[in-house]
């Protein structure tokens, strides 16, 4: 996929609603060659999904053996917004915790005090981070407006030469 037709689809409305979202869920291989799928906080930088963890988190040991990745972000409600971004994982080891990850939890409620209390323990706690960065290399919305799965596409083209092929009998 293109970087221009990358671009087209991540700047749609609904894109950029699922991009400012704070949740997703990461894909990527184990050692063992099965999926995994774990959710993880995400930031979108403009150009790129920034998930941060720890410096001794097992995934890092997979992404650095097989970085391709798979991420999912969507919504809870009907018709359901669905993101779906591959990519390659880079991984950026920092001293201190970086501003992505500060800026994550953005959308849960906290109260000014709940959110000073969560910083301080977040600084107590990590003395660096991980920084994985996935620059998308594909993309695709699906609204169930505008834009469909391909399978559902597919049955609904199908669908449409059947009754065509029905109204010339």
């Amino acid at each position: 996929m293109d970087q221009h037709a990358i671009d087209e689809v991540l700047n749609r409305p609904h894109s950029q609603e699922l991009l400012a979202r704070d949740l997703a869920r990461l894909a990527f291989v184990a050692p063992d060659g099965t999926p995994r799928s774990i959710p993880i906080a995400i930031h979108w930088n403009g150009s790129e999904i920034v998930m941060c963890t720890s410096k001794n988190a097992r995934k890092l040991a997979m992404l650095r053996r097989d970085p391709a990745v798979a991420l999912t972000i969507d919504t809870e409600s009907h018709p359901p917004k669905i993101l779906l971004i591959r990519g390659r994982a880079e991984l950026d080891v920092v001293d201190g915790i970086p501003d992505e990850y500060l800026q994550f939890n953005g959308t849960y409620e906290m109260t000014p005090e709940q959110r000073a209390e969560w910083e301080e323990g977040v600084k107590a706690l990590y003395d660096g981070m991980v920084r994985i960065v996935v620059k998308p290399t594909w993309v695709k919305l699906i609204d169930f407006e505008t834009t469909l799965p391909a399978n559902i596409e597919e049955l609904m083209r199908w669908q449409k030469e059947r009754q065509s092929a029905e109204r010339l009998t």
